[in-house]
Parts: C-alpha cells; sequence; structure tokens
C-alpha cells in the first residue's frame, strides 16, 4: 500500500475552487500583453482597455480544462524517457535561479560563475535519484541578457538529463527555443518529446506581464510544458489564512491555464506555485516553514482534483548552510510532498529562501530522496507466509545473515545509502576521520564531478548549439563565451 497524506476535503477544495472561479470572472485578471487581451476577448470575456483587464467567462475556464492533458513525460537529450508526470508519481528536481552559490571552501555565498554551472551539471548526471535538472544558478561572468539561455546551454552541452527552466525576457525565448531543435532535429520531434518545463509566474495578486504571459503563449505553440508559479504570500500578498491563499493561488493558476489552452489545446502544464507564508518578523518568505509545505500539499490536491499533474517547490530551507536546520525542513518538506504525490518536487540543493545554491547539499538531498523512493513502496509480504519456516531456520542457525529468503529480499527491502550518510559506529566513525556531513558531501561532489566524461551528445550538435549561443552572445557585446562545446 502506498502511504499517502491530505490536508483537504473535497468538499473544502470544491469551495476554494468556485471561489477561484468568481474571482478571475468577477474581478477579472490583470494583464500587461494586447495579444493575450485579445486572446482572451475573442474567446467571450469582457476586456478593459484602460485597466487592462480581463474578466473570463465560466465557459473559458470549463473549456481550459477540459482540454488541458491530465498527464506529460519529459524526454532527455537522447531521446529516452526519463520523467512520468501522471498519478501520484514523484519526480525530484534542483531548484532554480540561484543568484549565489555556497562556497566549499570558505563556506561563503558568492556569485556563481559558468565554472560553477559547469560543475552543476556534472554533478546532476550522477544524481540517480534526481530525475531533471535545471537552469539552478545564475552565471555572473556572462550578459544577464543572455543568461536565460546561456544556462540552458550548458544544461543540455553537459548532462543528458531534461531541464526545468525559463526566461525573464521575451526574446531569449526564441534562442531557447531553437536550442532544444537542435537537439530533437524539428519542432514536430520537440513538440513529441518534450525536453524542457519553462517556469512562467504570474505577479500577485492575480496579474500576468507582458513577458509571462507571452512566454505562456510561446510555449504553447511550441508545445513546451509549463508549469505555473504562483506565489501568494500569506498576510502580505494573499490572505493571511491558508485557505484564502489557495483560494488566490487556484484563481492565479487557473488564469494562467486558460491562457495556455486558448492558444494550443492540449498544451502540456503543471499545476504549480511556489507560495510562502510571510514572516512579518523578518519580513522573509520562508520556504522551510509548515505553513509554506502545507500550502504546498493542499494545491496538489487541488491540481489532482482538476485531473492536471503538479508541481511545487518544497524539500528546500532557509538555512545558510549545510546545518541542522538545512536537513530538517528539506526533508519534512520533501516526505510531505511524496506523501502528497507532487509529481514534480523542485527544491534540492536550494538553501536560503531559493538565493543560493549548494552542490553539498544537492548530494544530500539525493539520499533524502532514495530514502522517499523506498519509503513509497510501502510494505508489502515477500514470502512471509507461513512465517514458521522462517523462524525455525532462525532458531536453529541463531541468524539469518545467509539465509534463502534473506539474500532474496536484502536489497529490496533495506535501503543501503550512499557515503554522504554515516552509519558506522563511533569507534569506526573516529578511525576514519570524524567526518562531518559537510565533508562527506563535498568529497562525494567531488568524486561525481571527476568521473563524469566532458561533454554529452552528438558532436554536430554540440557544435550547432555552440553557433546559435556564440551568435546569441555576439549580439550583446560578448565576442565569446566563458564555457563552449
Amino acid at each position: 500500500m502506498r502511504p499517502t497524506v491530505r490536508f483537504l476535503t473535497d468538499e473544502l477544495i470544491e469551495k476554494i475552487i468556485s471561489e477561484a472561479r468568481d474571482l478571475v470572472c468577477n474581478l477579472g485578471v490583470e494583464i500587461h500583453n494586447e495579444s493575450v487581451l485579445s486572446l482572451l476577448s475573442d474567446h467571450g470575456a469582457r476586456v478593459d482597455k484602460p485597466s487592462k483587464r480581463a474578466f473570463y467567462t465560466q465557459d473559458i475556464i470549463d473549456k481550459s480544462l477540459k482540454a488541458a492533458p491530465e498527464a506529460f513525460k519529459l524526454y532527455d537529450s537522447a531521446g529516452n524517457e526519463a520523467v512520468d508526470l501522471s498519478g501520484f508519481n514523484v519526480n525530484y528536481t534542483p531548484g532554480s535561479a540561484a543568484i549565489n552559490i555556497l562556497d566549499r571552501g570558505t563556506d561563503q555565498a558568492r556569485r556563481p560563475t559558468s565554472a560553477d554551472y559547469v560543475r552543476f551539471t556534472k554533478l546532476m548526471c550522477g544524481m540517480d535519484q534526481i530525475a531533471s535538472q535545471s537552469t539552478a544558478m545564475i552565471p555572473s561572468d556572462v550578459h544577464e541578457r543572455i543568461s536565460d539561455s546561456y544556462r540552458l546551454y550548458l544544461s543540455l552541452l553537459y548532462c543528458e538529463k531534461p531541464v526545468v527552466t525559463g526566461t525573464f525576457t521575451i526574446e531569449a525565448f526564441e534562442i531557447m527555443k531553437d536550442l532544444q531543435m537542435a537537439v530533437r532535429g524539428s519542432k514536430e520531434a520537440l513538440r513529441k518529446k518534450p525536453l524542457t518545463v519553462f517556469s512562467c509566474c504570474p505577479t500577485a495578486p492575480i496579474k500576468w506581464s507582458d513577458v509571462t504571459s507571452q512566454n505562456v503563449v510561446d510555449c504553447a505553440r511550441y508545445g513546451i510544458p509549463v508549469e505555473y508559479i504562483s506565489m501568494p504570500l500569506s498576510g502580505f500578498m494573499a490572505p493571511v489564512t491558508l485557505v484564502g491563499s489557495l483560494v488566490q493561488h487556484t484563481a492565479e493558476t487557473l488564469s494562467g491555464l486558460a491562457i495556455s489552452q486558448l492558444t494550443q489545446p492540449g498544451a502540456p502544464v503543471l499545476y504549480g506555485g511556489s507560495p510562502a507564508i510571510f514572516d512579518v518578523r523578518y519580513e522573509t518568505t520562508p520556504m522551510g516553514a509548515i505553513g509554506t509545505m502545507m500550502i504546498d500539499c493542499a494545491y496538489n490536491e487541488i491540481g489532482k482534483y482538476l485531473k492536471l499533474p503538479t508541481q511545487a517547490y518544497i524539500g528546500l530551507s532557509d538555512a545558510k548552510t549545510l546545518d541542522a536546520q538545512a536537513g530538517l525542513e528539506s526533508s519534512m518538506g520533501a516526505t510531505l510532498a511524496a506523501l502528497s504525490g507532487i509529481n514534480n518536487v523542485s527544491g534540492p540543493g536550494m538553501l536560503d529562501f531559493e538565493s543560493c545554491f549548494s552542490l553539498e547539499k544537492l548530494v544530500t538531498d539525493n539520499e533524502i530522496c532514495l530514502m522517499l523512493n523506498r519509503m513509497l513502496k510501502g510494505i508489502e509480504p515477500r514470502e512471509d507466509f507461513p512465517s514458521q519456516p522462517h523462524f525455525e531456520e532462525l532458531l536453529a542457525e541463531g541468524h539469518l545473515l545467509i539465509a534463502d529468503h534473506t539474500r532474496r529480499y536484502l536489497r529490496e527491502e533495506i535501503l543501503f545509502p550512499g557515503p554522504v550518510i554515516d552509519r558506522a559506529n563511533r569507534n569506526r566513525w573516529i578511525e576514519e576521520g570524524r567526518l562531518s556531513l559537510e565533508t562527506r558531501a563535498g568529497d562525494e561532489v567531488e568524486r561525481i564531478i571527476t568521473e563524469h566524461p566532458d561533454p554529452v551528445g552528438e558532436p554536430e550538435i554540440r557544435a550547432e548549439m555552440t553557433r546559435l549561443m556564440v551568435a546569441e552572445a555576439r549580439k550583446h557585446g560578448m565576442d565569446k563565451l566563458p564555457v563552449t562545446g
């Protein structure tokens, strides 16, 4: 039996959805994109141009929900299935777009470089429990206008896993789409086997900027999956109650869903988000707060009720280093996410309110994901009945270490973690150097990166991606890139 957890009754889910639908129809949605407003108007929405508000109709929402697919898959750069976003399947991906990296040598946060990013992508190839990569950090040694596309370029260059990404500009979508088509070979092949998911973020309360709404449209046209990242802040930019924040989250996400489905019915989407409670004492948005985690798990239930695959930024920490707080917040969030059946859990590797990435935390989180994948298999009998023969053998031999039953099921039943997790007794731990978690994790980072070969994929594809990326860089005054294929 698969273990599960729930926070909402069906009756409460229905009430939240009803309130959210009324908000987008009666209060309207502020949209700063003329073509999107025209699209909604063409499908029956009332548009007030001076205020840039579109008043949706119940029919628009119904048609959008009916058109959206219940599931989709992601494929790696070689075309192999990598991620199944359906049902209660749980997949993991690192957090995204950190502006800092935690430096192992100094234990200080600093701006990442292209070299840091390459180390991350190589490390991701060895994270066997984390199915997709992300554009996890923003290199500081390239022009900001190409930072989105450059991160995707490096990800595709050094690791075959699909990528959770996004762009902060409308113009960058073109090169990011072209990089994917260089890998797949054609628009049709990309639509058939999606390689990325684009994060698209509405602005609280119930607003879409010109850039993000255009990203939704562009992705729908090319069959590139979108995850809607609604970010209500309970008690600041959303009602203080968790239910009130869920109403806002639902309204913002439904408004984005309609833009996708009116552009291209059947466009693949994830019902996602990155909400948080607002800690008024410090004016912070704690991702490791239990209230934040509860909102994540609850909106996942709403997404599943609407028959949509789900995503959440959860399983990360607000700690500033790899300490006990980082462990407790990350493991608690990831456990709740797994029990809730969130289809894509975004968070491994992330610290400090989503602003700092740690390679050492990433390998530690990979171990958390391993534990959770074992937990989700539940407890099932494996030739345990009748039990008397096993106990007769135990009494006769004094142990069951080499029993047929033990050897047959040892690896399936008992999880043996990697070297990041210490299970030695104290004397052995002392003899082996009293290594801390951070040291063990750092050593594992170096081992995996050293063993990873440079770069992945066919030489012709790498060359074409490099040609595209260099041409894009030259538009912004860069004669060469810090790293190329």
